[in-house]
């Protein structure tokens, strides 16, 4: 097991679990086991007082606030179905939860979730959502520049690329923090957190 240490105030990251996004087809882990498995993290943070925050991407209906620059693989536009950026059922429901709401890959970058840790004291993050080699995997980057400590939980996230799931967790996630699948996470919860 890689996930050695959690700290006294860790909390537990949801990155894009929205309906929109769990609707596509992902690899290697299905949308609805990252969903269970996120929730099934989420709950145990809940229930030893730990906080849960829940990220989710949204842009206004005329798209002013999305990201301008020119890349290879132009977004086809902003024309998104009604609730596409609604936070699943699955998590959704908790008034202690903290919801950010990110325009950008990261959750850090244009948000308020770096000062809403510090004012709660967190000095680690577990991550998990989708996508691994996109939203998480840019969050994860943030966090650790950030200067907290940073646990990916694995198998609660997924990608539409397998290949690009499997470069971050192997190559990129081992230089930003630990990884452990949920499991790992809940048993070093239960001894540390009891």
């Amino acid at each position: 097991m890689s996930v050695t240490t959690l700290d006294p105030r860790t909390a537990f990251v949801a990155i894009d679990l929205q309906n929109g996004i769990v609707a596509m087809p992902t690899q290697p882990y299905a949308t609805a086991d990252v969903v269970s498995r996120s929730a099934e993290l989420a709950g145990a943070f809940r229930d030893r007082g730990l906080p849960v925050f829940l990220v989710r991407v949204s842009f206004a209906p005329d798209g002013a606030d999305a990201v301008p620059g020119r890349t290879e693989r132009q977004a086809r536009g902003l024309a998104f179905p009604e609730d596409w950026d609604v936070v699943v059922d699955e998590l959704a429901g908790h008034p202690g939860d903290i919801r950010v709401t990110k325009h950008n890959w990261s959750a850090f970058h244009g948000t308020d979730l770096d000062t809403q840790l510090r004012r709660r004291g967190i000095t680690q993050i577990v991550l998990a959502g989708i996508a691994t080699s996109i939203g998480v995997e840019s969050t994860a980057r943030d966090a650790y520049a950030h200067g907290y400590h940073v646990t990916l939980a694995t198998d609660a996230m997924t990608d539409s690329d397998p290949a690009a799931h499997a470069g971050s967790v192997e190559r990129i996630f081992p230089r930003l923090g630990e990884s452990g699948t949920t499991a790992e996470i809940l048993e070093l919860l239960a001894k540390t957190h009891a």
